[in-house]
C-alpha cells in the first residue's frame, strides 16, 4: 500500500491492479453509515407508540411481542423503502449534475421525474396498472421516454450541457401540463389517488415498493462502479477529455441512462419527492471535500436525507402527517435559492 499526497491512498490488492482510495470519502462513508443506522433505528422507535430500542430489536429477530404489527408491518418496511429511494435519489442527482456541468441540476429539473411522473398518473387513471410493484417499470419507462426525447431535442452535433437543462425545463413543464389534465379529468377517487401519489409519500409504502427498488440498485452496482470512475474525466473540459482519449459523448450518454433509471425507479416507489437528488450530491461534495461528485457518499446522504426528512414528517404535528415530498420542497426550496444566488455572486 503506497501513500499518495492530498489524502488519497493506492491500494494494490495485486500487482497488475491498483485502486485510489480517498480517505476523507472513506472515513465520511463510515460516518454516514453509522448516522443511518441510527436514524433508522430512532425512526423505528418513535411514533404515536413509542417502541423501546430493546423491543424494536427482538422484534427484528422474530421473538413474539406486542410490538410487532407496529415494528414489522407499519415502520420498518416504509423506513427500508425510504433509505432505498434517498440512496437512489442520490446518486441519481450527482450523474445529472456531472453530465450537465450544473449543481443546479436534477433529475427533477430536467424532465425525468415529470416523465415518470406523467407514465405513473396515466396508469393509475386509466387503470392499465393495478399492482404497485409494477409501477416502479410504468416509472422507468416514462422516466427514459422523458430523457430520451430531451435528449434527441438537445442534441446539435453533440450534447450542450446548457441545451440540455433547458430542453429538460420545457419538457417538464409540458409534462406537468399532462399530469394536471389527468388529474382534472379523472373520477373523483382516482383522481384523489393520484393527488396523494403526485405529493410523494412513504406512508404506506412495503416490501412491494422496496423490493423492485433494492433489485435495481443491485443491478446498477457494477455500472455505479463504472460511473465512478467515468465522472472523474468529464470533470476537465469536453476538450481535453477528449484528447485523453474519452468518448465524451457515449459516456455523457451512459451516466444520463443510469441516472434516469435510478431517479424513475425511486419515483415509482415513492412519488415525486423533490430536492433530495439536488441537494444530496452538494451535501456529499462538501462533506469529503472532492473534485468530483462522489457517488458513494451521495447515496448514503441521501438515504440519510430522506429517512430523517420522513421521520420529521410524521412527529412534527401528531396525529397528522405531512407528506415527506412537502417537507423536502419546505427545506430544499431555500437551499436552491440560497445555492442559485452563491453561482451568481461568483460570477
Amino acid at each position: 500500500m503506497v501513500a499518495r499526497p492530498e489524502g488519497v491512498t493506492v491500494l494494490r490488492p495485486r500487482p497488475d491492479i491498483s485502486l485510489l482510495l480517498h480517505r476523507r470519502s472513506a472515513l465520511v462513508a463510515v460516518a454516514l453509515l453509522v448516522l443511518l443506522a441510527a436514524t433508522m433505528l430512532t425512526a423505528a422507535c418513535v411514533g404515536q407508540t413509542f417502541v423501546p430500542p430493546g423491543e424494536v430489536w427482538r422484534t427484528l429477530r422474530g421473538e413474539a411481542g406486542p410490538y410487532d404489527l407496529v415494528v414489522n408491518e407499519l415502520r420498518v418496511p416504509r423506513i427500508v423503502t425510504g433509505a432505498l429511494v434517498g440512496a437512489a435519489l442520490g446518486p441519481a442527482g450527482a450523474l445529472v449534475q456531472t453530465v450537465t456541468r450544473n449543481p443546479l441540476a436534477s433529475p427533477d429539473v430536467i424532465g425525468v421525474g415529470h416523465g415518470a411522473a406523467a407514465a405513473t398518473v396515466l396508469a393509475l387513471a386509466t387503470g392499465v396498472v393495478r399492482s404497485p410493484g409494477a409501477m416502479p417499470l410504468v416509472s422507468v419507462a416514462g422516466g427514459l421516454g422523458a430523457a430520451a426525447l430531451v435528449y434527441l431535442l438537445a442534441w446539435r452535433r453533440g450534447m450542450q450541457p446548457n441545451r440540455f437543462v433547458l430542453t429538460g425545463v420545457g419538457i417538464g413543464v409540458a409534462l406537468s401540463a399532462v399530469v394536471q389534465l389527468y388529474v382534472t379529468d379523472s373520477e373523483l377517487e382516482a383522481a384523489e389517488q393520484i393527488k396523494l401519489w403526485l405529493t410523494g409519500s412513504l406512508n404506506g409504502r412495503g416490501w412491494e415498493q422496496a423490493g423492485p427498488l433494492a433489485v435495481v440498485l443491485m443491478l446498477s452496482l457494477p455500472a455505479l462502479v463504472w460511473a465512478s470512475r467515468a465522472v472523474r474525466p468529464l470533470g476537465l473540459d469536453t476538450d481535453t477529455a477528449a484528447a485523453l482519449g474519452v468518448r465524451v459523448d457515449r459516456v455523457r450518454l451512459g451516466l444520463t441512462v443510469l441516472g434516469v433509471v435510478l431517479a424513475a425507479t425511486a419515483t415509482g416507489a415513492a412519488g415525486p419527492i423533490g430536492f433530495v437528488a439536488l441537494t444530496s450530491p452538494q451535501l456529499a461534495r462538501r462533506l469529503t471535500r472532492t473534485p468530483h461528485l462522489p457517488l458513494l457518499t451521495s447515496a448514503l446522504t441521501g438515504a440519510v436525507v430522506l429517512v430523517t426528512a420522513d421521520l420529521a414528517a410524521r412527529t412534527l404535528l401528531p396525529p397528522l402527517e405531512i407528506p415527506v415530498g412537502a417537507l423536502t420542497a419546505l427545506v430544499g426550496g431555500p437551499y436552491l435559492l440560497w445555492l442559485l444566488g452563491r453561482r451568481t455572486a461568483a460570477h
